[in-house]
């Protein structure tokens, strides 16, 4: 009797290690009971656009100056989200990327657009002008696995928030501009233009309305794009010919979920069972622009947006013939793997000789370049802060810090906030720094610190703490006020090690772990 007993607890404690292991520290929109709740991913995943292969969809994101690029994340269920790729290992159009010469924050790739035909993905995004003298440019990556590898063609045009479209006569088509809407047609190939760009729209009651994406269906051609920005909306155009003459309905104007802050832009995907289904975005301020999810009803051949004219927040999940476990993109890493999780992006371009994951094993070694601050230091490696809280710690062993050095933990944005520690003349320190000023120094003789930075989206806030044992932590420093300095792209967890001084050129960090949690 007691033998069954123990087999029982043990049985019993298995079943709960399962679990815990099942049931992730990230806020996930599922509620395990065949219903979701409104954001997907409360995180920083703007100007979705969706496009369903088989039995898989695959969403595509804007991701700017962080590297790789255009991050393209899969789901089986429109739900439960883990992500597959990113269509641009490294920008190399332009030195600024390698913060040479300057820097390219709020460059590289905005308003991704993603498609399928005839077995090849399609990923194409503009890269905004910023100088009269830096015109921009458009570009198209194809690939014929999400995972890559990706090429891509940068056209000679500009195309501003494109939507790529196959039509099902052959040819192939983008939507492009800002409150004037053009149509510019490409060779079959989708890689360079055949026809220039065409107007097909311009109404001043719909400003600056861009983020097109467009469809065929019933024979009609539907453009669907947002107009004002944050407080915004989502209007679709409708047309029997692709350039037109297009009419115009508002589909759906709601803010509801978070005051303030519109519903708008994103994109559409019909499911087997015949049904539509709209992801679209919402600014949730340094928190990032975050996706959710909304039934589409078909009312007088438009495309109706949520539930009686509100975006849902909890309802029922698409039917989509099967249940499938609860997935959320990849936080936590114990780098012990030989590639980086793509959880990861770094701020530009990093420098392949200053990393590397295989030099000590099981652990993210960072080596000093030279920079006077943080927003100059290449090899800055983030991942997206998340709602309604989250908290990021991280060990890291500063044993081989040379003198200039300054490696570290914190949120990245302008303004950025963090705990590092300091080497000068052969000592270190702690330094908690906030927008680049100095706000306090604590001694410090070892070589391992354990650095917590927490986030909040009730004020927009992040604290931060310390520990010299890895189990007693304390408070340290003041609030970062998290804001948006950088537009549209949202506040960061980042990991980093520069040099202030030549001297500490080469001096590195080792990074044991970065663990996730939403408390």
């Amino acid at each position: 009797m007691k033998k069954h007993f123990l087999l029982f607890l043990l049985l019993i404690g298995s079943q709960v290690l399962v679990a815990q292991k099942k049931t992730p520290s990230v806020y996930t929109p599922d509620n395990g009971n065949g219903t979701f709740t409104n954001p997907l991913m409360w995180g920083d995943w703007p100007d979705p656009d969706i496009i369903r292969v088989d039995d898989y969809f695959y969403f595509v994101s804007t991701s700017m100056h962080y590297v790789p690029g255009s991050p393209v994340a899969r789901s089986r269920d429109l739900v439960n989200w883990e992500m597959a790729g990113y269509a641009v290992p490294k920008y190399e159009e332009d030195p600024r990327y390698d913060m040479k010469g300057g820097n390219a924050y709020l460059k590289g790739s905005w308003a991704n657009t993603i498609r399928y035909h005839n077995g090849t993905f399609y990923v194409g995004f503009c890269t905004p002008r910023s100088s009269a003298t830096d015109p921009g440019n458009f570009s198209i990556c194809t690939a014929k696995d999400p995972k890559g590898p990706w090429t891509r063609t940068i056209f000679k045009e500009y195309l501003y928030d494109p939507g790529l479209f196959f039509d099902d006569d052959g040819k192939v088509y983008v939507a492009h501009g800002q409150e004037k809407l053009f149509i510019t047609e490409l060779n079959a190939d989708a890689l360079s233009v055949k026809t220039p760009q065409k107007e097909i729209y311009n109404n001043r009651k719909f400003p600056y309305l861009e983020g097109s994406h467009t469809y065929k269906i019933n024979g009609k051609y539907y453009l669907l794009g947002s107009t004002g920005g944050t407080t915004g909306r989502q209007i679709c155009l409708r047309a029997d010919d692709i350039y037109g003459p297009y009419e115009a309905k508002e589909i759906i104007n709601d803010d509801h979920t978070y005051p303030g802050n519109g519903l708008h832009q994103g994109g559409m995907v019909q499911l087997k069972d015949g049904s539509w289904w709209f992801i679209i975005m919402q600014d949730r301020g340094p928190i990032g622009r975050v996706p959710n999810l909304e039934p589409v009803t078909w009312v007088d051949g438009w495309p109706m947006l949520g539930d009686k004219g509100k975006g849902v927040e909890t309802f029922k999940k698409p039917d989509v013939g099967k249940t499938y476990p609860i997935t959320v993109p990849a936080t936590s890493d114990e780098f012990s793997a030989a590639k980086l999780g793509l959880q990861w992006q770094w701020n530009h371009n990093p420098d392949d000789q200053k990393w590397s994951l295989n030099e000590r094993k099981g652990y993210l070694r960072l080596k000093a370049g030279k920079a006077t601050k943080l927003s100059e230091a290449r090899n800055t490696l983030t991942q997206r802060v998340q709602g309604p809280q989250s908290s990021g710690t991280v060990e890291i062993d500063v044993t081989a810090l040379k003198d200039g050095n300054v490696a570290g933990f914190g949120i990245f944005q302008f303004p950025y906030a963090f705990v590092a520690v300091q080497q000068k003349a052969g000592q270190k320190s702690i330094v908690m720094m906030n927008a680049d000023s100095l706000v306090t120094t604590v001694p410090f003789t070892g070589n391992k610190l354990w650095v917590k930075a927490n986030v909040t989206h009730i004020g927009y806030t992040a604290s931060f703490a310390y520990s010299t044992d890895g189990k007693k932590y304390q408070t340290i420093g003041n609030t970062l006020n998290m804001a948006l300095g950088l537009d549209w792209t949202a506040n960061r967890f980042a990991l980093f090690n520069y040099s202030t001084g030549d001297s500490g050129i080469g001096g590195y960090a080792d990074f044991n772990w970065f663990r996730f949690d939403d408390k």
